[in-house]
C-alpha cells in the first residue's frame, strides 16, 4: 500500500459557482480535508476514509471528480481492516480506469516571489496576468498497479480466490511482469481449489528466485498430498531448511512425509500378528526403517523449535520405535517439563 501524500490544495472554482458560494464551499474543503489529514496522522483510519469521501463529494458537487481522495478513502478503510468497505472503493477505482495519474498546476507571484497552486482554468487566466510568471506543470506517478495488488490482497485476505483471480488476471494484462500480482495469482489458485494451477505457480516463481524457502515448503505441502510426488515434497521440504535451517515447520513436515500414514501401517501389523507373523515381521522392520530416516529430521525440529510439545512427542514416539530408550526417558521429561509450564 502506498503512504498518502497529503496537505494539497483543494479549490472549488468560483467559475462554476458563485464567489459567495464558492467561499462557502471551500471553508468545507478546507474543513474536511484538515480533519482527513488530522486523523489519517494520528492513525485514527476508521475516522479518516468517511471526511476523505465528504473531501471527494464536496469537490465532485464543484465538477470536480477527483478520485484520488477516493483512493485515501479506500486504503484508510483498508488500514482500519474495514475490508469490505475498501474492497468496495477499490473495485470502483479499478473498474473505472483510474490511474491516480495527477496534474499539479503553479505559478509564481512576482511580488512576494510565493509559488500557489492552481486549477487548471484558473492557471491559463493567470498566464495572462502579468503579476505571475513561472508557469509549471507536474504530473504525478501512476498508482494503478498499487490498486490492483492491494484489492487483490484484500479479496485473499477475505478468502475471496475467485474474486481475486479475476482482478489478478485483469492486472497481469497490464502489468505482466508485476511479481506481487503472479504470487497472489498463485494464492488464489489455491484458494478457489485449483490446486494444479497453484503447483505451477508455485514453481515459475521458484523458476525465478530459486532462494524463497517458504515457496519451497509450500510447494512441498502440495506435492505430499500426492503419493507420486511424496519423494519431491521431501526434496522440496530439505530445500526450504537448506535456506532456512530453523524452518520449524519444514522439519515437521519431513517427519511426518518420511515416516507416512503410521496409523494405517500399525493396523496392519496388528491384523497380521497372529496369522502371518513373517508378514508383519516385515513391516515391523520397514517402519522402523522409516521412523530411522525420520529421526534427524525430527531432531532438527526439536532443536529448530525445543519449546514445541509436539517437536518433543514425534520425537520421543521416534526413540521408542528405534529402541533408544535413554532418550526415550529424557523427551518424557521433557514432554511432562512443557506440559506443566502450559498449564501455568
Amino acid at each position: 500500500m502506498k503512504k498518502l501524500i497529503l496537505g494539497m490544495a483543494i479549490v472549488a472554482s468560483a467559475f462554476v459557482f458563485g464567489q459567495k458560494d464558492a467561499n462557502a464551499l471551500n471553508a468545507k474543503l478546507q474543513e474536511a480535508n484538515k480533519a482527513a489529514m488530522d486523523a489519517y496522522n494520528a492513525k485514527n483510519y476508521a475516522a479518516a476514509a468517511p471526511k476523505f469521501i465528504e473531501v471527494y463529494d464536496l469537490l465532485k458537487s464543484s465538477g470536480q471528480d477527483n478520485k484520488i481522495y477516493m483512493y485515501y478513502a479506500g486504503l484508510s478503510h483498508a488500514l482500519a481492516n474495514n475490508s469490505d468497505q475498501s474492497i468496495k472503493i477499490y473495485t470502483d477505482l479499478v473498474n473505472s480506469g483510474f490511474t491516480g495519474v495527477e496534474t499539479t498546476y503553479t505559478a509564481k507571484e512576482k511580488k512576494s516571489g510565493q509559488v500557489v497552486n492552481l486549477d487548471k482554468a484558473t492557471w491559463e487566466l493567470m498566464k495572462k496576468n502579468s503579476d505571475y510568471t513561472d508557469f509549471k506543470t507536474e504530473q504525478s506517478k501512476s498508482i494503478e498497479s498499487d490498486l490492483y495488488e492491494t484489492l487483490s490482497s484484500l479479496l485473499l485476505n477475505a478468502k475471496k480466490g475467485n474474486e481475486a483471480l479475476v482482478v489478478i488476471e485483469k492486472g497481469l494484462v497490464k502489468f505482466p511482469n508485476n511479481a506481487k500480482l503472479k504470487e497472489a495469482q498463485t494464492t488464489a489458485y489455491l484458494q478457489s481449489g485449483n490446486t494444479d494451477k497453484f503447483i505451477s505457480g508455485l514453481k515459475e516463481q521458484l523458476a525465478k528466485n530459486p532462494n524463497d524457502p517458504t515457496n519451497w515448503y509450500n510447494l512441498g505441502v502440495m506435492q505430499a498430498k500426492n503419493p507420486a510426488t511424496v519423494n519431491d515434497a521431501l526434496e522440496a521440504f530439505k530445500k526450504a531448511i537448506e535456506l532456512k535451517p530453523d524452518f520449524s515447520d519444514a522439519y515437521q513436515n519431513l517427519v511426518y512425509t518420511t515416516i507416512g500414514d503410521d496409523a494405517k501401517v500399525v493396523g496392519e501389523i496388528n491384523a497380521l500378528r497372529k496369522d502371518k507373523p513373517d508378514e508383519a515381521s516385515k513391516l515391523i522392520d520397514a517402519r522402523r526403517e522409516r521412523f530411522g530416516k525420520a529421526l534427524p529430521f525430527a531432531e532438527g525440529w526439536y532443536k529448530a523449535n525445543p519449546k514445541s510439545i509436539d517437536a518433543v512427542t514425534a520425537l520421543k514416539e521416534i526413540y521408542v520405535v528405534t529402541k533408544n530408550i535413554e532418550k526415550v526417558k529424557e523427551m518424557k521429561a521433557k514432554e511432562a517439563e512443557l506440559t506443566a509450564a502450559g498449564a501455568k
